[in-house]
Formats: C-alpha cells, structure tokens, sequence
C-alpha cells in the first residue's frame, strides 16, 4: 500500500535473534534470515507473541484502568524500533500505535492458532523469493500481529524495509506468500524511489498497486487472490478517468478498493492492466528496471487507453 502511501536453498541461515529487541523474553520473538548467496538481510517479528502476556494483565481486574499502558508497554514499546521508527508511512499503521484493540478474548483465540514454523517458513521462503528478483540493500522487516477485524488487509507496507502481516483466522501459507511479496515490493521501492515532496495522484496510486500485483504474480503465479477483470468496462472507467490527476487520498482509496458501483479491487486490477500492458511492449525488462519507471510512462507508453477503443 503506498496511500500516503528458484527454489529456496535448504542452507538459509535461519537463526532465532535472541535480545534484539528490548523487553522481549521469549528467544522466539526476532528471527534473523540471510539469503544464503547474497547476505540480504531479514527479521521476522513475532510481535503476535507479545499479546499473551498483555492478555493476561489487562485482563486482571485490577489492571481494568490501565489497559492503555500495558498495551504500551507490553506490546509496542518491544518492537516499536524494529516496526514502526522511521516508517516512511507511519500514519498506515496509526491504528496499532493509537489504542489497544478492544476484545481480547477473540483476539487471544487467533493468537493462539498462528503456527509459528508455518508462518516463519512461508514468510522467509517469501522474502528469499522475493528479493531473488528484486534484491534490496536495507534489512527486511516483517512484523506479524494478530487482528480480530474482518476488513483488516493482510498486509500493509509502513515504509522501507518494514511490512506488516495481520493475521486472523482466514490465514494460510499461500496468503502469507503473495503477502509478503507484495509488500516487499513496496518496501523496495520506497527504499529507492520514495520523496515525501511529490504529490501523489490517483494514477500514481493505481501503477504503484498495479506494479506490485505484478511483482507478486511474477514470485508467485498461482497464489495472488487480487482479482483481475479481463475485460475493459468502459462505464467503470468513465467513473475515475477525469479524477487520474488528483491529488485525494480518498479518491484514491475509494478507486483502489472499489467503492458505489466500482467492482471491488478496481484500481487494482486496472493498474496491474497498465502495467501488463507496458510489459507487453518491453518484454526484456526485469522488475529492477521497471519498479522505477514514472507512473505517467508506464500509462502513456503501455498505451493502455487503447483497450477502451
């Protein structure tokens, strides 16, 4: 999300990270990867594991008024560093910083069903993948949290080198997959393109999305669930084509996920259309060159529009 915005190798050195982070007890919690031919460098955050001991305290009834601060304390402040600091876009990810979530009960049951083997090897399997085609030169974070919210997206992206995975009960290994790549996508990119100056519009937010749908399809061709509509509805696209050079992240937002009478995952899918159609006519070119090439280019020179003609 920008929204301001091979075969594994059995040798990976996959380490569990003891006392990296402050406060955390359990050796478990930082899981340190190497990609065994390049060193890229990796974290698997745990943070899901942090909320058993908050459970328990905010739920002692002396603890009833002091929620907030054992949230504080207990969850965020052992991996605040490793998550959040620094994150290009924080304000993605305000939710967890702001307030502790609210039902702990149901929040406890899908803590309890993480399998945290199944979700560290599909998430190093993930970035190893990844950065295969997309290598990076800052460390990769991944920081696991649980969520009892229906509408919570799987991942989210909050800047360079740190993405963030939302675990509820619809989780799998083929999920956590796509999701992370996804993500590492945006990470990479932030890492090398990101300018808090520009002005971001509606196209831009398309590509960018449409860019990492690719590159999630290009690591896993048979995982991604994002829907891509075929066809070309030229009543869909008369609704947003005189709002592509807003700067309005709620325009944004409501074209990226579909909103009144546009199909869920529009601006995704049309986005990953403009850059299947930019591909189409630069078949050579691997996602190292394309993640930098400027929105309006891969618009104009994918010559997208013709599909409406």
């Amino acid at each position: 999300m920008k929204l301001y915005k091979l075969h594994i190798n059995l040798g990976i050195i996959f380490v569990a990270a003891i006392f990296l982070l402050t406060g955390c007890k359990d050796q478990d919690i930082v899981v340190s990867i190497e990609h065994p031919e390049t060193d890229q460098k990796y974290q698997i955050v745990n943070a899901y594991k942090l909320y058993k001991d908050f459970i328990e305290e905010a739920g002692q009834e002396e603890n009833k008024g002091e929620v907030e601060g054992l949230y504080q304390t207990a969850v965020i402040d052992p991996v605040y560093e490793a998550c959040f600091k620094d994150g290009e876009y924080l304000h993605m990810v305000d939710f967890l910083l702001e307030e502790p979530p609210a039902d702990l009960a149901a929040l406890k049951e899908v803590r309890e069903k993480i399998d945290s083997k199944v979700s560290n090897e599909s998430i190093k399997e993930a970035l190893i993948k990844s950065s295969d085609l997309l290598p990076a030169e800052e460390e990769t974070n991944v920081c696991v949290f649980p969520t009892t919210e229906e509408n919570m997206p799987p991942g989210i992206n909050a800047g360079s080198g740190k993405i963030f995975l939302f675990y509820n009960e619809n989780y799998n290994e083929d999920l956590i997959k796509a999701t992370v790549a996804h993500e590492y996508h945006h990470s990479v990119w932030t890492e090398n393109y990101f300018d808090p100056e520009d002005q971001v519009t509606v196209l831009d937010n398309m590509v960018f999305e449409g860019k990492a749908v690719m590159f999630e399809k290009l690591v896993y061709p048979d995982l991604s669930d994002i829907p891509i509509d075929p066809t070309y509805t030229l009543t869909f696209w008369e609704m947003i084509e005189n709002d592509l050079d807003k700067v309005d992240l709620n325009r944004s937002s409501e074209v990226l996920y579909g909103n009144g009478n546009l199909p869920y995952l529009y601006g995704y899918s049309e986005g990953y259309k403009m850059v299947e159609s930019y591909l189409d006519k630069n078949p050579d070119m691997t996602p190292e060159e394309w993640i930098g090439i400027d929105e309006q280019t891969i618009f104009e020179e994918g010559d997208y529009l013709s599909n409406y003609r």
